[in-house]
């Protein structure tokens, strides 16, 4: 089961690369194995064309580093998410250029059509401002706190967030569905911003519009694809 899903989080986080999510070392992919209560997740540093299997980084849900490469900086963080919400499986973490471009204009991102409907059950959240204490503390486990104080509703109703001044995060119940969320996050970013950009008074989607482009794909209900 770990081997698997090394093979797993390597591959998720050679697609950033592949979707334009991230360049150089810019981002991470991880995966939680709640059995053996581990995360294997990208090591610090090294270049996604030179990623295998074998340099993923296990981590135990306390933070102890089990295996593998030097584990990414920004592993507390992803703890964080793990332990709070149980329903999270994977997670992606990118500097994708118009979601990070909202994080770094403080503006969270709301709901203006369908597309955004889609994916997400309402307005991309963003973090607060962290103290000078959090930033010059444990910095990167105060990043994971912030997240969840910015998380109002199901995590998996709206499986992302901008953390402020920084970068998006995107969740899902696995890697693969983390990355499909990161990317349709940075999708929806560009739209509202170019939206914005049209029409700077632009209203929110309507509550049934909203309402029939999610449950279609998401639910008890969900009718979408086959």
């Amino acid at each position: 089961m770990l081997k698997q899903l090394k093979k797993h989080v390597c591959e998720a986080n050679k697609e950033l690369v592949r979707h334009g999510l991230v360049i150089f070392t810019w981002g991470n992919v991880s995966g939680f194995d709640r059995e053996k209560g581990l995360m294997v997740i990208k090591p610090s540093g090294v270049p996604y064309d030179e990623l295998t299997p074998d340099d993923m980084s296990i981590v135990s849900s306390d933070g102890e580093h089990i295996g593998g490469g030097k584990p990414s900086s920004d592993s507390p963080t992803h703890l964080a998410l793990y332990k709070r919400f149980p329903q999270i499986g994977g997670i992606a973490h990118t500097h994708s250029t118009w979601a990070t471009a909202c994080a770094q204009a403080g503006i969270g991102i709301p709901c203006l059509g369908t597309t955004h409907a889609d994916y997400f059950y309402g307005d991309i959240p963003i973090t607060r401002d962290m103290t000078d204490e959090e930033i010059n503390g444990q910095y990167e486990a105060e990043t994971g706190k912030v997240i969840l104080e910015a998380i109002q509703s199901d995590p998996m109703v709206v499986p992302a967030v901008l953390v402020r001044s920084h970068a998006p995060f995107a969740w899902g119940a696995d890697c693969d569905r983390a990355v499909h969320n990161a990317v349709a996050l940075e999708e929806v970013a560009r739209m509202f911003v170019l939206s914005r950009m049209l029409t700077p008074d632009i209203s929110a989607i309507s509550p049934a519009l909203l309402d029939r482009h999610f449950l279609r794909k998401h639910g008890m209900g969900a009718y979408y694809g086959q």
